[in-house]
């Protein structure tokens, strides 16, 4: 039976572990080749070595997307080795919070670097190769899918700067999906609510308690359930758009 991304390319930021290296996988399964691009390359191996072994292929690219250079040779470098680039998931970003007045602006910085330049960057850099794929492909059709957040849809307290990028990312995200929709380069947003991941991990001792005690008594999403979300979206037949996915935990209010 033929895999639905079969003779397609995926390219997955923020790969290295959590979503985007859950997604890696999902793709894979689906039968894409996939690039993973993460700055720890080390942990990129750790996930790529099990497809290959298994038949799958997987291309490993160290990269810091923050970077508008890194970004764009991290897309030329998957079309070069893998052929073409069908599916861009931009995964890669930061949540760092706290108080506005009590953070250092270097972190919003960091932040709006990351979570939302990035981003574009990539995205700007992989245009081109999508909308080729969606004119002669093989399934004549290309997916854009922005990883963003719950705190993309509505503001929270000690979360002002991580929820500026993540509105920005949304924004981006359907201004880019009205000047692409004829070309059938789909663009899609999915946001989770909290998941179990490292990012909060980056976080300052105190936040990290504060954020712990307020998921203490619900049980997050695993980075699979995103993962799961992002493969429904880029699997769907040509006619079909899934432009938005808010995705939270059952017991999250």
């Amino acid at each position: 039976m033929t895999k639905t991304l079969h003779g397609t390319v995926a390219l997955v930021t923020g790969a290295s572990s959590g979503i985007g290296e859950a997604t890696a996988l999902a793709l894979a399964a689906e039968g894409a080749a996939v690039a993973v691009a993460a700055r720890r390359v080390d942990r990129l191996e750790d996930l790529a070595g099990p497809n290959r072994a298994a038949g799958g292929t997987v291309l490993t690219i160290a990269a810091d997307i923050a970077g508008q250079d890194q970004a764009r040779a991290a897309v030329e470098r998957t079309v070069a080795e893998l052929g073409r680039l069908d599916t861009l998931v931009n995964n890669a970003g930061l949540m760092l919070l706290g108080p506005a007045a009590a953070t250092p602006v270097e972190e919003w910085r960091t932040m709006v670097d990351v979570n939302l330049l990035g981003l574009m960057y990539t995205t700007h850099a992989a245009l081109p190769h999508l909308a080729r794929a969606a004119a002669d492909g093989p399934r004549r059709v290309a997916d854009v899918v922005n990883i963003s957040s719950v705190a993309g849809r509505v503001a929270f307290a000690m979360s002002s700067a991580y929820c500026a990028s993540k509105f920005g990312v949304g924004a981006f995200s359907e201004a880019l999906r009205q000047e692409l929709a004829g070309r059938f380069v789909r663009v899609g947003v999915v946001e989770p609510g909290s998941v179990e991941t490292e990012l909060r991990e980056h976080n300052r001792p105190e936040v990290r308690a504060v954020l712990e005690q307020q998921f203490a008594t619900i049980e997050r999403l695993q980075a699979g359930d995103v993962a799961d979300a992002v493969a429904y979206i880029v699997t769907r037949a040509r006619h079909v758009a899934i432009n938005e996915l808010l995705v939270r935990p059952t017991e999250q209010v």
